[in-house]
């Protein structure tokens, strides 16, 4: 559990440092809005990681085993990249940036592939659920150590130096790598890259509602995606001031949802993943109402308070139980691969969702958006009973993890 919680810091610290801290350095020294705004181009490595993963399933590295191995060449090289980064000059060079920034989101999206498969296959199904939020919470510490420790510094140091503490953080994830133990694994594991890239793909959708579960992967935090996505010009609109949002809605709202999480976690070794994910689920639908009846209330800072509290809390349960649920349906033998696919559809409804929002607030006012937020939650809730049925406290979907399951079942 430790070492969940110590791999989730190691990859949530790298992912602000090409986006808040980059961009502030590139406004500090003069860069044109559009070149920063181009510069989060730069992020594709973490959207596109499926493409790679095949290859980390494929090769074992002659030193430390198949997933360490990998693990300390990403983190090694992850770790220069920044010290790279720190070194490069955006006004003078930015293309020079631009190639740096690339290099740390590449090995940062690599270290995410060998993570979430390390995790996999060291942990039990019934671990998975605490696992998952202990790595959450610390991606969350990582992120938060990037976007406000390195904003916080650059007020008393230079960029370069910056960027050189924040390398240095990478140190402990280091350690765990060559500390911890690899992972056991009984399945045959990939012998050419043909089989690494096309058996992942055959395993999975030869399974039954194959698509039908990826959908439900779609669907599960729509709702949620869709109403985060619209509460900063919320909270403007109906009259909090911007140290308001700053304080309830970040800093407040940041460790309700490390308290989630962790409850989460907690809660799913007494109930399992399946049940977690029912239970969960209706109180991120339900969180959802609390916007609505802010809309309804507006400018009070004890209600906003407590909509954050409640939605934080569901929020870090549901994602908790969400990530624990994508780990369990992966084959051991090909988990990089799966893993890296379905983390990256789960990426497309923060995108595609969140796109139209604004146009839904502005037709329909604030209430009525929330409504259809509401409303958006119930389709991976009626898929519950198919995927995650509320009878077994566990899903193993994987051929070899599941053969007492699946012949019980028959």
């Amino acid at each position: 559990m430790l070492v969940s919680l110590l791999m989730g810091f190691s990859c949530g610290m790298p992912l602000l440092l090409t986006i808040t801290v980059l961009q502030a350095w590139m406004k500090e020294e003069g860069v044109d809005l559009k070149v920063i705004g181009m510069m989060s181009l730069v992020g594709l490595p973490y959207t596109v990681k499926f493409l790679w993963a095949p290859f980390l399933d494929r090769f074992t590295i002659p030193f430390l085993g198949r997933r360490r191995g990998w693990l300390l060449i990403s983190q090694t090289a992850l770790s220069l990249s920044i010290a790279v980064l720190g070194f490069t000059n955006p006004k003078l060079s930015p293309w020079t940036v631009a190639f740096a920034a690339f290099l740390v989101t590449f090995f940062s999206a690599s270290q995410d592939i060998v993570v979430d498969a390390y995790r996999r296959e060291d942990l039990t199904d019934e671990e998975l659920g605490l696992g998952s939020s202990l790595y959450v919470n610390g991606y969350r510490v990582g992120m938060l150590l990037t976007s406000g420790g390195g904003l916080i510094l650059a007020d008393y140091l230079p960029f370069s130096k910056v960027y050189l503490i924040l390398a240095m953080c990478m140190v402990p994830g280091i350690l765990t790598t060559l500390m911890t133990s690899e992972p056991e694994i009984t399945v045959e594991t990939p012998k050419s890259i043909k089989a690494a890239v096309i058996e992942p793909l055959i395993e999975y959708f030869t399974r039954e509602n194959a698509l039908w579960m990826l959908m439900f992967v779609l669907f599960y935090k729509i709702g949620d995606n869709m109403a985060l996505a619209m509460t900063t010009p919320f909270y403007l609109d109906i009259g909090f001031s911007k140290s308001e949002i700053g304080t309830v809605v970040k800093l407040f709202g940041f460790w309700a949802t490390i308290a989630g999480g962790l409850a989460g976690g907690i809660i799913m070794l007494r109930l399992g993943i399946n049940r977690s994910l029912w239970i969960f689920g209706f109180f991120q639908a339900v969180s959802i109402l609390g916007f609505f009846a802010l809309a309804r209330i507006g400018c009070n800072i004890y209600a906003l308070c407590g909509v954050i509290a409640f939605e934080n809390i569901s929020g870090g349960m549901g994602t908790a139980a969400y990530t624990a649920f994508m780990a369990s349906i992966t084959n051991k033998k090909f988990t990089a691969t799966q893993y890296a696919l379905l983390t990256s559809l789960m990426g497309i409804p923060r995108v595609i969702a969140a796109s139209p929002t604004g146009l839904i607030a502005e037709y329909l006012g604030w209430e009525g958006f929330f409504l259809i937020c509401t409303l958006m939650a119930l389709p991976g809730m009626l898929m519950l009973p198919k995927f995650a049925p509320w009878s077994r406290s566990s899903r193993i979907c994987c051929k070899q993890d599941a053969c007492t399951a699946l012949s019980e079942k028959k």
